[in-house]
């Protein structure tokens, strides 16, 4: 039996989320996905959705109902796979309990940095170019692995050799331990 992978969209979700299809395509034939908008999750319906708009959004209740809507929906622990807002709701929803074995999130967003981390193995990948970038201590400090990569910004997930390159690591680190002794 696949192992389960939960996937939580940016926080354009499926309106900007045509990249996504890149990683459903190389990870569907090895887990058994369950795929998330953050936007919906978050209950949030713009009439302008513009990047100010949509964050403010998250800030101002959003975020809190993606968690609760996350909880009420996962509860056996399994592999998170997350980008931009969706790290941080599967990051608050681990502090509140939410069962994980690994969470790899990408340019996750405005991460409560002084509380503890998920209590699984994490790691983060961001773009060199992006805003709020935790720092080589703080990882250390926490137990996270952190890789920044040059020459990236914030959207460096829709970049087709990043997509390559979380996927491999991803199935690296989950599918081939398993036959490790």
């Amino acid at each position: 039996m696949a192992e389960k992978l939960v996937i939580l969209s940016d926080m354009w979700g499926s309106k900007k989320g045509l990249w996504i299809t890149s990683y459903l395509g190389y990870l569907q034939q090895y887990f058994d996905i369950q795929y998330y908008d953050t936007q919906h999750l978050a209950g949030v319906d713009l009439v302008v959705c513009t990047p100010e708009n949509l964050f403010e959004a998250f800030q101002n209740g959003g975020m809190d109902t993606a968690v609760a809507q996350l909880l009420n929906k996962e509860n056996k622990p399994c592999h998170y796979l997350t980008f931009c807002a969706g790290g941080t709701v599967v990051w608050n929803a681990a502090l509140q309990g939410l069962p994980m074995k690994s969470l790899y999130a990408i340019s996750p967003i405005d991460l409560p940095l002084n509380a503890a981390k998920p209590d699984c193995p994490v790691r983060l990948l961001h773009g060199e170019k992006d805003k709020g970038l935790p720092t080589e201590e703080w990882a250390a400090s926490k137990g996270v692995s952190l890789e920044i990569l040059p020459k990236y910004g914030h959207g460096l997930y829709s970049d087709e050799k990043i997509v390559q390159k979380v996927c491999l690591s991803l199935l690296d680190s989950v599918i081939h331990k398993k036959f490790q002794l």
